[in-house]
């Protein structure tokens, strides 16, 4: 809507509420509070800037959506440039903050009155950050180099509140208060003309957008290059605050842990490996470990190519049982949810037991041990990293923990309303499940048979997605026979495919079990929980089978469907929750979407019921 339109309907609650029902729309949650009193406060305060600035026809796109990512620009205003008269885009971020400072020592963190001690990014960095992803990832601004610059306006402190914030200068974004609106006014009017900027809009609305980088692909030039990747928002919040943990960590006396939660997408694994690439630049001692083999053994593949020494960088959580304290400067814990009890084997004699717990080790081993994680990806016994189970080991040893929560901030590709979707579905959230809303950016179909799925799957495949078929754990998986062919192991009816492999040696035509979700010769088997955690690709098909099963109005989970002979043997309980928690992960690998498909006759019709769109419907 055009600035003017604007200042006519935000007069009213009702352009609140409008704006929640297409919130609830987009997210399938409420909005907060905090954003509701933004739309009422902050949404009038632009209106008027622009009017008064003569900027009446400007087009103000509310809630804009970044490309394959759920972050949300406040508003980008649309139009024409009043020199060159090309299309001009203006990014802003609207901040109710009364007080603000800088944390000590990190230049592109706040502290903001109201908000506790919870560390916030500045505002100017947040933009900025908004400006060169928009420019990298929508294809109508690849060839604009002046085409986008940023705003944060800050309509309700004056220049004394938040002086400090004024310590970083960007070429690109600018900071304003009420006590420099004018000084906005003239911005504006330096970036837009007076025109109407519809069609600038529907440019910037229609245009096409890159393919977002492969996390493996890019992997390599991060670590040895640097800079590939832009973190955003909680994302730099994160690496920010472990940077500057890092810089005071030798003369510090006390030790800071830094624990990151978000589920799959959130950019977990993207904040470990620019944190590698950027202490190991500094003359850092940091080391990547996880609990994954194919997750640990794909990083160590795609680095190694490039500098086998580099690959050493990455261990697993039970490398670190004799390493003297604090021997490293950081040890980046990916996918800390795998952390176990301890690291010692099964049966262990009493005696030559470690009697610290792995998550123990892990933060004795640096002065600034960092975990990520998503605690509904625990899915095997004995797993046991939680947010709590690392507060509690850090707060035992005096430590500083500082938490940071991507999952309200940032999916990385896919869909957020899809991911709460799944976990309604799962019951791993309260409400039960509800019927999937279609939306633009992400789709969701099931299909009525295994072929169908496969079929839909490859059309996406051969047209250069990536694509993997996915299943729970319901069928033997057997070696490859002695002349190098695949088992057909996953039986449904008529239909017969192979599990991926077992083994790190690539046979008949399949990669090694690791690399089965990034090498493009997956495609065909069928991958399991321990292939695919911690790997996303574009299309992603899963299959229910008979171990987790709809029966009247809620979910039986079956020991009997299940092969995996490692949570067999699990408690009911806890094989309940386990199974629920692998499909959760089987079902959110997908970054543009996903099929879906059960053995079961009854959990079939219930997600028909669910789910309007089949694969029979086409592409």
């Amino acid at each position: 809507m055009s600035a003017h339109a604007l200042r006519d309907r935000t007069t009213g609650s009702a352009f609140v509420e409008r704006l929640s029902e297409q919130h609830r729309s987009a997210l399938g949650e409420e909005p907060s509070e905090g954003e509701r009193r933004s739309w009422g406060n902050s949404l009038p305060a632009l209106a008027e800037v622009l009017c008064d600035a003569g900027l009446g026809e400007v087009e103000v796109l509310i809630e804009y959506r970044l490309p394959f990512s759920s972050l949300r620009a406040d508003a980008v205003l649309a139009g024409s440039h009043p020199e060159t008269g090309r299309p001009s885009y203006v990014i802003v971020e609207l901040k109710q903050w009364s007080e603000a400072r800088l944390v000590p020592e990190a230049g592109d963190l706040c502290l903001v009155k109201g908000m506790g001690n919870n560390s916030t990014l500045h505002p100017v960095a947040q933009v900025r950050r908004y400006c060169d992803y928009l420019q990298d990832f929508t294809n109508v601004l690849n060839d604009e180099q002046d085409g986008v610059g940023g705003v944060a306006y800050l309509h309700n402190a004056s220049d004394r509140d938040i002086d400090e914030l004024f310590n970083l200068p960007d070429a690109k974004a600018q900071l304003f208060t009420s006590t420099t609106r004018g000084e906005l006014i003239r911005y504006l009017q330096t970036r837009l003309s007076s025109l109407d900027g519809a069609l600038e809009a529907d440019a910037l609305e229609d245009s096409p957008v890159a393919p977002s980088r492969q996390l493996m692909r890019a992997a390599a030039d991060e670590i040895l290059y640097g800079g590939k990747f832009l973190l955003m928002d909680e994302q730099q919040v994160a690496a920010s605050l472990v940077k500057r943990a890092v810089a005071i960590s030798r003369r510090s006396d006390q030790k800071e842990v830094i624990v990151v939660s978000g589920g799959p997408g959130s950019g977990k694994s993207l904040i470990a490996l620019h944190l590698m690439s950027y202490l190991g630049r500094s003359g850092r001692n940091v080391v990547h470990a996880t609990g994954s083999k194919s997750f640990t053994t794909t990083l160590r593949h795609v680095v190694g190519e490039k500098n086998e020494r580099i690959s050493k960088l990455f261990r697993y959580f039970f490398d670190f049982t004799k390493v003297q304290r604090n021997e490293l400067d950081a040890l980046i814990c990916d996918e800390a949810h795998r952390i176990r009890d301890r690291s010692g084997k099964q049966g262990t004699p009493a005696g030559h037991r470690n009697e610290r717990s792995q998550v123990e080790e892990l933060i004795d081993a640096a002065r600034v041990p960092v975990f990520l994680l998503d605690e509904h990806q625990v899915v095997r016994p004995g797993e046991m990293g939680s947010v709590d189970t690392i507060d509690e080991a850090a707060g035992k040893r005096g430590c500083i923990v500082r938490h940071v929560n991507l999952n309200d901030q940032f999916r990385s590709g896919g869909s957020r309303a899809y991911e709460h979707w799944v976990l309604r579905l799962l019951g791993l959230e309260s409400g039960g499940p509800v019927p999937w809303q279609p939306e633009e950016n992400f789709r969701l179909l099931v299909a009525d048979t295994p072929q169908e799925m496969e079929d839909f799957l490859r059309s996406q495949h051969d047209a250069g997605y990536t694509a993997r078929m996915t299943a729970g754990f319901c069928w033997r998986w057997s070696e490859p026979r002695k002349n190098g062919s695949l088992v057909d192991d996953v039986v449904i009816g008529d239909w017969r495919r192979p599990w991926n492999l077992k083994s790190e040696r690539p046979v008949g035509g399949a990669p090694a079990s690791s690399l089965w979700a990034t090498e493009s010769a997956g495609f065909g088997q069928i991958g399991c929980i321990y292939t695919a955690q911690g790997f996303e690709y574009a299309w992603n098909g899963t299959i229910f089978g008979p171990d987790l099963v709809w029966r009247g109005n809620g979910w039986r989970a079956f020991k009997a469907g299940c092969k995996d002979g490692s949570v067999k043997g699990a408690a009911p309980d806890d094989f309940e929750r386990l199974t629920r928690n692998r499909y959760k992960v089987l079902l959110t690998r997908g970054l543009v979407g996903t099929i879906l498909y059960s053995t079961d006759a009854e959990t079939q019709a219930m997600l028909r019921t669910l789910v309007p769109d089949r694969t029979t419907e086409g592409t």
